[in-house]
């Protein structure tokens, strides 16, 4: 009986740290701002690290945004689905912001966090410049 709640106890204080809020950020642009949660890794923490960034995107397959980075993020595993809001990695320095759902072909793109305002503020013709803060 010990043993399993001294289990139970573990168990539950290893999920309490995996819930625990993730850093946000800011994105701002003259079309408006939205808030974006980062995703618990490598890649994420690498961008998180390079912010305040200012990046010029331009609209791609009127489903997203997309700019370069000024370095290199590090390389995960990819996915190829996403969904509307969803940040993401192209290639090692391409920033992406998904403001509708679908797939992409291989390799995929690495997860990099998720909007959590209105991302439609991004459903619209033309380039962008947008501006990348860490939430305070």
């Amino acid at each position: 009986m010990w043993k399993s709640t001294l289990g139970a106890a573990c168990l539950a204080l290893g999920l309490s740290g995996a819930a625990m809020a993730q850093e946000q950020i800011r994105i701002s642009s003259d079309w408006g701002e939205v808030t974006a949660t980062l995703a618990d890794n490598s890649a994420a923490d690498a961008l998180l690290e390079m912010l305040p960034l200012t990046i010029e995107m331009r609209d791609h397959l009127r489903q997203e945004k997309t700019g370069y980075l000024p370095s290199d993020l590090p390389e995960l595993p990819r996915q190829r689905d996403f969904g509307v809001g969803t940040l993401g990695l192209w290639s090692s320095n391409h920033f992406v912001i998904y403001y509708n759902s679908g797939s992409v072909p291989a390799p995929g793109i690495i997860i990099l966090g998720q909007i959590t305002g209105d991302v439609s503020i991004f459903d619209r013709p033309g380039n962008v410049t947008v501006e990348l803060t860490r939430l305070e």
